[in-house]
């Protein structure tokens, strides 16, 4: 058993399973969870030689959470990846109730749930590492994905607030990841992949993870992956929300696609 202990959600894909993989190698045993089986995930994990569990868990709800917890046991959490997330695509009068709300539930209600249960515990103790997985998309009014985008400037503005609350908790650090459209299998799970973002070349999920874990071992409050979402970021703050709708519009619409 390894001295250091985290938990990484969204493990089995993507930029989750990048930070899954980095925090092994740097010498965590590690909980990995995910909405889906990860046995070839956890597989992959172990071969850095530290202790891997896994955990199928809905993490929209409380109760999934919870069985996260559970599965943890009483160990001190040392490093928590909140980076589970949904999105969906298309207008939001269109889309199916339940589908919407399990994109909040999941990106907001449960990553809050589990932030709260975890930073507890690292404030008593005055240790620990917090990455949340926020978006350059919480900068920006999202045509055609506006509750994953919504939810994104929710967890964006939220992790600077907190890490304001706990600022004089010296041994407690909570760094936001912001990437910008990412390789990885969200765009075919939020049916996105008829957009011009869908279908368009996209950052590498382990680059994004290292900016993100590189971010994290330094205590840093967020980075932004990649400078071309540097950029997009910047010019987000100074653009008028009417033409940042368009501009997303222009890439979210169903339909616009690249041949």
């Amino acid at each position: 058993m390894a001295e250091k202990f985290g938990i990484v959600t969204g493990a089995s894909t993507g930029i989750g399973f990048e930070l899954a993989h980095l925090a092994a190698a740097d010498g965590y045993d590690l909980l990995v969870a995910a909405d889906e089986p990860l046995v070839d995930a956890s597989t992959a994990f172990k071969r850095h030689g530290t202790q891997i569990e896994s955990v199928e868990a809905d993490l929209s709800t409380f109760e999934g959470v919870d069985k996260l917890l559970v599965a943890a046991g009483n160990r001190p959490v040392d490093l928590l990846c909140a980076n589970a997330g949904r999105g969906l695509g298309h207008a939001f009068i269109d889309q199916d109730v339940a589908k919407w709300r399990r994109v909040i539930d999941t990106n907001v209600t449960g990553t809050l749930y589990l932030l709260q249960k975890v930073l507890k515990d690292m404030v008593a103790r005055d240790a620990g590492k917090v990455l949340i997985t926020g978006s350059i998309a919480g900068f920006i009014p999202g045509s055609f994905q506006a509750v994953y985008n919504g939810t994104k400037a929710f967890i964006d503005s939220f992790a600077d607030a907190i890490r304001n609350e706990l600022k004089e908790v010296e041994g407690v650090t909570i760094t936001t990841l912001m990437p910008g459209p990412t390789e990885t299998e969200f765009f075919d799970r939020a049916d996105l992949l008829d957009t011009k973002v869908g279908s368009q070349q996209k950052d590498d999920p382990a680059k994004v993870a290292k900016d993100g874990w590189d971010a994290l071992m330094a205590g840093k409050a967020h980075i932004v992956s990649g400078w071309k979402n540097k950029v997009q970021a910047a010019a987000a703050h100074v653009t008028p929300a009417s033409t940042l709708a368009e501009q997303h519009r222009k890439i979210a619409e169903p339909g616009t696609a690249k041949d």
